[in-house]
């Protein structure tokens, strides 16, 4: 069970997207989930907004990628007990920058998969001692199982909205 100063009450409610799952168990669970409801979707569908200012499915599976990348990151650091003090990212300027609207269904899920791989090895690789580190990024405390859960409940979070808003 993570404890509140784990990480930054905005987290709160991907955390509660993740309760009752075990870290690993709960990545994998989240990535067939994921996965089979990315499959499902018609290419022409991709670049559908729901309203003026809404993000793209395909804007929104690079978002889930760029923001898995970001916290593994911050995973790995605080596991390894590295004391520096991390920034925040601005989603909408890596969105900006990746354009993603060149991109294919098949290249989007084909990254997303290595990064799920990738992400899988690394929380693998972390002892109970590493998952109960705490580091410091976007000016808040996070620990290694923190940043974990946070990943499960994000993708969950978007995942739930395109079921909601874009069907």
């Amino acid at each position: 069970m993570l404890e509140a100063n784990e990480y930054n009450t905005y987290y709160a409610n991907y955390i509660n997207l993740s309760k009752g799952l075990e870290l690993l168990d709960g990545l994998e669970d989240s990535f067939e989930k994921t996965l089979t409801l990315f499959e499902s979707i018609n290419e022409d569908k991709l670049s559908y907004r729901y309203a003026d200012g809404k993000w793209t499915i395909k804007e929104i599976i690079q978002h889930l990628i760029d923001t898995e990348r970001v916290f593994c990151y911050r995973a790995l650091c605080f596991a390894r007990k590295d004391k520096v003090e991390l920034p925040g990212f601005n989603q909408d300027d890596y969105l900006e920058s990746s354009e993603v609207s060149a991109r294919s269904k098949g290249d989007l899920i084909g990254e997303y998969k290595a990064v799920r791989m990738a992400t899988n090895t690394l929380f693998s690789s972390f002892t109970n001692q590493m998952l109960l580190q705490i580091g410091v990024a976007s000016n808040s405390p996070l620990s290694v199982r923190a940043a974990g859960h946070i990943i499960i409940g994000h993708e969950t979070h978007h995942c739930n909205i395109i079921k909601e808003r874009y069907f």
